[in-house]
């Protein structure tokens, strides 16, 4: 992902300015990436190391979704609406 990229995203997503960590950031960041990468994978589908590292970036987005579910109700739904995640 370019730096320019995640910036954008970290900026759009941050709960203040100085903010890069936050789940909400986590959640957004790892979302771009495993997009990125499902598009490789499609181009690529022998390539069993991103595989693995696609299905850990996708446990660990599953992991931090839950956290945001149980803790930060409004923040949850807002960024599942953003980013398109559920139906």
């Amino acid at each position: 992902m370019l730096k320019s990229k995640k910036k954008k995203l970290i900026q759009t997503y941050a709960v203040h300015p100085k903010d890069t960590g936050s789940p909400n950031v986590q959640v957004a960041v790892l979302t771009e990436r495993i997009n990125q990468l499902t598009k490789h994978l499609a181009d690529h589908p022998k390539d069993n190391h991103s595989r693995r590292g696609l299905i850990m970036m996708v446990g660990k987005r599953r992991k931090l979704l839950n956290y945001m579910r149980l803790n930060k109700k409004e923040g949850y739904e807002k960024i599942l609406d953003k980013l398109k995640l559920r139906k």
